[in-house]
């Protein structure tokens, strides 16, 4: 409804996860960093969680777009199955057939696949997603999967990918032998206030039109107190915020329109389930110097300090 009008070339806060939107924030450059050494380096298993939302499914994007050479990928997200149904998917998406055959026949099939992968120098990654999901015994069928290996080096680079619960998972007595095979371990963090404000003309960059519209500095701080630095929270209140802009006809943001589309969309019980409130210590941080330094204008410098109420 509001490409026109911003002059974009696309939507910039869409909720899928497009790397072409990829922001490498601290945390998500260090991620993506262990990520590649770990797979270059055939360190076995590695383990990345983040909170939901913080933008680990984009990074795994960006990261197969950046994977070249002799990788071969295989990638499962759906991970409420059963032991037999997750072989299968491996082998399906390693291009081996599967209809008709038994656990046993898909572990041997898989086990004769790595060997001539690497055979032929090539690394099979599998990376699986959601991997908060997968029960105790499930974890314990990919940790066997790890025992594929040479005497130097591994056949299969296992990438667990998941939300905090996924620790605590891994935390169980009996996956103590999983926990020690995990070589390379990162976590995604929120964002920080100031890259929020960089994630936000990143994506309006991308999308055409860095300066579609103007943030009065407080609409910031409101914007990152309720969506604390989470991405997809970020993409879903900067979508409103474009589309009440539009609406109203104006390029102006300011700090009474995005604490209108807070109560609007219920912000606090929706997504958090219990209220989040944006600090009341009498300050509000200056947005103003990092706004220009992205060559960004403010419509003016808010120095009262922002009442949630």
């Amino acid at each position: 409804m509001y490409k026109s009008f911003f002059k974009f070339k696309t939507k910039p806060f869409e909720l899928v996860p497009n790397p072409a939107f990829m922001y490498l924030s601290r945390t998500h450059r260090r991620a993506m960093h262990y990520l590649q050494y770990g797979i270059r380096e055939r360190a076995g298993f590695i383990l990345l969680t983040g909170e939901v939302g913080s933008g680990k499914t984009t990074l795994i994007f960006d990261l197969i777009q950046r994977l070249t050479g002799n990788v071969i990928l295989a990638k499962i997200f759906n991970t409420k199955v059963s032991s037999e149904q997750l072989i299968s998917m491996i082998n399906d998406d390693f291009g081996l057939a599967v209809q008709g055959k038994n656990k046993i026949l898909l572990l041997k099939e898989l086990n004769d696949f790595l060997i001539q992968q690497h055979a032929r120098n090539y690394t099979p990654v599998l990376i699986v997603d959601e991997a908060q999901n997968l029960k105790p015994d499930l974890l314990e069928e990919i940790r066997m999967l790890s025992n594929l290996e040479t005497s130097t080096s591994k056949l299969l680079q296992i990438l667990l990918v998941g939300q905090p619960e996924l620790r605590d998972v891994l935390s169980k007595p009996e996956l103590r032998q999983l926990r020690q095979r995990i070589s390379i371990n990162c976590r995604i963090s929120p964002l920080s206030k100031e890259e929020t404000i960089e994630y936000i003309m990143h994506r309006l960059k991308i999308a055409g039109n860095q300066e579609a519209v103007r943030f009065a500095n407080n609409s910031i701080e409101i914007i990152y107190q309720y969506t604390k630095g989470i991405p997809r929270l970020i993409n879903i209140m900067c979508d409103f915020v474009l589309l009440t802009a539009c609406i109203e006809e104006t390029h102006d943001v300011d700090s009474e329109m995005v604490q209108d589309i807070v109560k609007d969309l219920d912000f606090e019980a929706l997504y958090w389930g219990s209220p989040v409130r944006p600090s009341t210590n009498g300050t509000t941080t200056d947005y103003s110097a990092l706004l220009q330094a992205l060559g960004v204008q403010n419509t003016r410098t808010e120095k009262a300090s922002m009442n949630a109420d």
